[in-house]
């Protein structure tokens, strides 16, 4: 069964594809303008229906202090940018299991 991942992001070069169910994972920035994604990574968690959606957060921010809270509001994974586009499709891979790539 194919996977679908939903990249949120503030910068559209960034943004690779869109879905228009509930995706299996969210890679989600944490600077956005309007709210930030550690916002957004909480009210998912707070949603029953959306308990199964893993989150990949993907920041600027390098601080453990950072990571730490993305990871306490219940991400599963967090990546800095810049990163390299091996890395991320490694840690997709990984957080979805297996045939998750």
């Amino acid at each position: 069964m194919a996977r679908s991942v939903l990249v949120v992001d503030d910068e559209p070069n960034i943004v690779l594809s869109l879905a228009a169910r509930v995706p299996d994972l969210i890679v989600l920035d944490v600077m956005m303008p309007t709210l930030d994604g550690y916002h957004v990574c909480e009210t998912i968690r707070a949603d029953p229906k959306l308990r199964s959606v893993r989150i990949l957060m993907l920041t600027a921010k390098s601080r453990d202090v950072e990571r730490e809270k993305a990871l306490a509001l219940g991400a599963d994974d967090y990546i800095t940018k810049p990163f390299s586009t091996r890395e991320l499709v490694e840690r997709v891979k990984t957080i979805l299991g297996p045939g998750g790539g």
